[in-house]
């Protein structure tokens, strides 16, 4: 049996994980990243090979990778600037928010999970105070006073004064932890693609919601490219799965109202499903929870992992400031972080939540006074811009 011992463990090398570890490792703490998959950057991609699962990332989580060295490491010509925000509702409601208008050189930037991934597993490398644990499987945690027992399958065990639950909504540490809370279903399925179109997006995206509840977005990919969020409720999520490559490309373009002309599909489908996860508390004795495991959102927004990047980032802050504080895992900085990020998280949740309860109200009433109200707020622009910015940071 081996042991090792660390200042802070974070199970879980998914995105939101990985940039925890490289804003840690530059506090001065010794991080150890511990995954039950490969930790390694997948085989550069070719021009016609685009991975179907992509991110809308914010300009303040853009800052936060900037800072890391990672978003240096994007190749530039496999991102897309998402300049302008077409939003409709199911009943001439409309909603148009303006990169240009707010301030800012794009209102997201659409990246592949795949080249995100490799950019972090790089500077996660290419730092000194973090250790990567890759294909290793905890089995149990210990908690004790004054630190956590990790114990893996192999046999050896991790001593961490802090452990991180980054390993997902169905997170298996922080019921290790004793927080139980299952995510509720939203009865929906994120199908997800990229297509060929017709016609230049000049930087925009189109979202929708339809009059089943769903809620279709389409997002620009760099050339004449564009990527496909369709949030079905899981018939229809099954339905379109089963479809043939070209069927699936007429479906989604007369479904957006041929707004890019026809297109051809690039990437096969592929889906997620859609769930919603409030917890309690993000931390306990020695823990705390970031990204999907300490909260899910709808994807309507895009802010799921841009809520996960607030979360890394606002947890190396407090223990980069913790002065004379020498425990990361100490009550007190914990404490700190859950009040930093309750208000961001909760608003959010709020936000994207209600959303999808108002569109799937289907009152002709309600109905009415939603595409209204969308139809008001598009008309007042410092009201829009308000609604713009915490998206943005």
């Amino acid at each position: 049996m081996s042991r090792r011992d660390c200042d802070v463990a974070i199970v879980g090398a998914g995105l939101v994980g990985l940039s925890l570890a490289a804003a840690l490792a530059r506090t001065g703490l010794e991080v150890a990243v511990l995954d039950r998959g490969e930790v390694a950057a997948a085989p550069e991609a070719d021009d016609a090979d685009w991975d179907a699962r992509v991110y809308a990332v914010s300009p303040g989580s853009a800052e936060f990778l900037s800072a890391l060295g990672v978003w240096q490491r994007l190749p530039t010509e496999r991102m897309a600037p998402l300049e302008v925000m077409e939003v409709a509702g199911d009943a001439r409601g409309h909603l148009h928010f303006d990169a240009y208008e707010l301030g800012e050189r794009a209102l997201a930037w659409i990246v592949e999970n795949r080249e995100l991934n490799a950019a972090l597993v790089a500077a996660v490398r290419a730092e000194a105070g973090v250790e990567v644990l890759a294909s290793c499987a905890p089995s149990s945690i210990a908690w004790r006073t004054h630190a956590a027992e990790l114990r893996l399958a192999d046999g050896a065990t991790l001593t961490a004064r802090l452990v991180v639950g980054a390993d997902g909504a169905q997170s298996w540490a922080r019921g290790e932890a004793g927080i139980q809370h299952a995510p509720r279903p939203y009865h929906q399925t994120a199908v997800v693609a990229n297509f060929n179109i017709r016609q230049a997006h000049r930087g925009r995206a189109f979202q929708w919601f339809l009059e089943d509840g769903g809620v279709m977005a389409w997002l620009p990919l760099p050339g004449r490219r564009m990527s496909l969020v369709w949030s079905a409720p899981n018939a229809l999520a099954t339905e379109l799965l089963a479809l043939a490559p070209p069927a699936l490309a007429a479906r989604v373009a007369a479904a957006g109202g041929n707004a890019l002309g026809e297109l051809e599909s690039i990437t096969p489908a592929t889906a997620f499903p859609l769930s919603f996860l409030k917890l309690p508390t993000v931390i306990a004795h020695r823990f705390a929870l970031v990204g999907d495991a300490a909260h899910g959102v709808h994807p309507l927004a895009g802010q799921g992992v841009n809520l996960g990047f607030g979360d890394a980032q606002a947890l190396a802050g407090v223990l980069a400031g913790r002065g004379a504080v020498a425990d990361p895992g100490a009550p007190i900085l914990l404490e700190r972080y859950a009040r930093r990020r309750a208000a961001p998280v909760l608003g959010m949740q709020m936000v994207t939540d209600g959303l999808v309860r108002l569109f799937g109200t289907p009152t002709p009433w309600v109905r009415a006074a939603r595409n209204r109200g969308m139809q008001i707020v598009d008309r007042v622009g410092p009201l829009r811009r308000l609604l713009a910015q915490p998206a943005l940071r």
